[in-house]
């Protein structure tokens, strides 16, 4: 017998739901990205139990209702941005060195007499 994952009411879930299908989605995709249903997930409090792979209605933070099938219980956040772009890694430390070098710069030009003084 295989374990089933359950929910209960006010457990902390995810469930998706088909936002757009094939056939309803712009002209202006690319034909691989236009032939895939678009798939919503959402995140939020169940108000029932549920096994998942069944239909829920979840409160979302923000106090919407939202239902769908159910797809995990007590979700983590695994997104990721992907690996840094070697050109970016370094504008930081580049901009704060600029920032301090302009400092110094304003600071001398200051403290320095104006003419006429």
């Amino acid at each position: 017998m295989a374990d089933t994952v359950r929910c209960e009411a006010g457990d902390w879930v995810e469930v998706s739901y088909v936002l757009l299908e094939p056939a309803d989605r712009s002209v202006n995709l690319p034909p691989e990205t236009a032939a895939q249903q678009l798939i919503v997930w959402v995140k939020g409090f169940a108000r029932d139990g549920a096994d998942v792979g069944e239909e829920l209605t979840v409160e979302t933070m923000t106090g919407r209702s939202v239902t769908g099938v159910l797809t995990d219980v007590n979700p983590g956040y695994e997104h990721t941005f992907g690996r840094p772009t070697p050109e970016l890694t370094h504008v930081g430390a580049d901009l704060r060195a600029r920032v301090a070098a302009y400092r110094v710069a304003a600071d001398a030009s200051a403290a320095s007499p104006k003419a006429g003084e």
